[in-house]
């Protein structure tokens, strides 16, 4: 707010409003140090908002004449909201910083794993073949998309708000809209078409994006902790948080912090969007909500992305395990791949039921789909070993990957 009101008196002056040497000792005193911020926040409870003690202290602090500068021709909402895109853009730097790196584990464990076989799993149930390289691909994509949208919201969305007491500035006469040209750049902030004291589509914006974020890094912790379950075992989290009363707990501690602030996220950017109607050229109400939200949703943004960094940093992944959990059902995940096999031959909805019919056997024998399927007289000129391989039934997993890597690349640039 300090940095709000320094540089609205710097633009004054440059605009030939308000005296040089005022907006020097405004700036002057525009020193957090000298303030009670606790003692403000009490003070703003009766006023609805922290600016108009904070006004008062300041006016306080500044000497002689330029006292009656501070401020000048702003209405509270103007120093609030601009100092919430200042306080916004400090911290989505550290965001898009973490997100950075989570994109680089990402893309680590994709060129590594580009071959890895393991089962790939819809509905939770193992489906077909696919690579582990292929899923840390998806996760590399969905990041880095989440990541270019919240950096477009940094760089083109958070703007200056500077319109008076009802968004006309007024008091400025016809200096307003130049006034606000000057604040913008001495802030670095975008200069808005016009002040949008209830006009809230940039806020909501910036708490979509961070809501898609958090959802993006929440994805991966979701996939890490289904694959860190005992029975499945594909990966482990390095340093994996222990229990209080079982001495062989590895919890997937940063998956789970991650999942958690991810929907305190969304909770905080559903208020966000919640307050885009607000009345008339002030709200009643909806304002004040959005600024534990937008703190939150800031906090809880960085908290999911720095939880899915640690989750993912120096992770173990077993490739024995993954390949014998694929190899778990007997096979099963070919099916799909014998189906097609035979129905040059058979036609496709016989070689269906006929896979169908086998592979019941199979699970209920415990035989593995080649044997049961090598009973059946009608299997011809398939090479049931070589056929059925899981590692020939890869399709574009690889290109996939490729692709994604090249992508990453082109956004981020190779940071390894």
């Amino acid at each position: 707010m300090l940095d709000a009101e320094r540089a609205l008196a710097a633009a004054q002056a440059r605009a030939a409003l308000i005296p040089g040497d005022a907006a020097r000792a405004i700036a002057e005193a525009c020193r957090a140090e000298r303030f009670d911020a606790a003692a403000i926040g009490d003070d703003g409870r009766s006023a609805g908002n922290p600016v108009e003690p904070l006004v008062r202290a300041l006016t306080e602090a500044v000497e002689g004449e330029a006292a009656g500068y501070v401020h000048w021709g702003a209405t509270s909402q103007d120093i609030l909201d601009t100092a919430a895109m200042l306080i916004s853009r400090r911290v989505l730097h550290l965001i898009l910083e973490t997100l950075d790196s989570v994109a680089t584990e990402c893309a680590r464990l994709a060129d590594a794993h580009r071959s890895t076989p393991m089962a790939a799993r819809t509905l939770l149930q193992q489906a077909v073949p696919t690579t582990f390289g292929l899923k840390a691909a998806g996760w590399l994509v969905a990041v880095v998309e989440a990541r270019r949208a919240l950096a477009r919201v940094r760089d083109e969305r958070l703007a200056v708000q500077l319109g008076g007491a009802a968004g006309t500035l007024s008091v400025l006469g016809e200096a307003g809209p130049e006034v606000v040209r000057l604040l913008a750049a001495e802030l670095a902030l975008k200069e808005p078409v016009a002040p949008w004291h209830t006009n809230r589509v940039r806020i909501a914006e910036l708490g979509s994006a961070l809501a898609i974020a958090s959802g993006a890094v929440a994805k991966i912790a979701l996939d890490v902790g289904l694959m860190s379950q005992t029975e499945v075992g594909e990966v482990a989290e390095a340093g994996a948080g222990a229990s209080s009363t079982m001495p062989q707990k590895r919890n997937p501690v940063g998956s789970a912090l991650a999942i958690a602030c991810a929907r305190q996220a969304y909770a905080q950017a559903t208020i966000l969007t919640a307050a885009l109607p607000q009345e008339h050229e002030r709200a009643l109400g909806a304002w004040h909500a959005e600024w534990p939200a937008l703190s939150g949703a800031l906090a809880f943004g960085g908290g999911a992305a720095d939880a899915a960094r640690r989750a993912l940093a120096g992770m173990e992944v077993d490739v024995d395990r993954m390949w014998a959990n694929l190899e778990l059902t007997g096979g099963l995940a070919m099916a799909e791949r014998a189906s097609f096999l035979l129905a040059d031959e058979l036609g496709r909805r016989e070689a269906r039921e006929l896979v169908e019919r086998a592979a019941e056997r199979s699970m209920e024998s415990g035989r593995s789909l080649r044997d049961e399927l090598g009973d059946e007289d009608r299997v011809d000129g398939v090479d049931l070993e070589a056929d059925l391989d899981p590692t020939e039934y890869l399709g574009s997993a690889g290109v996939f990957v490729d692709r994604a890597l090249d992508y990453y690349r082109d956004e981020l640039g190779d940071r390894e």
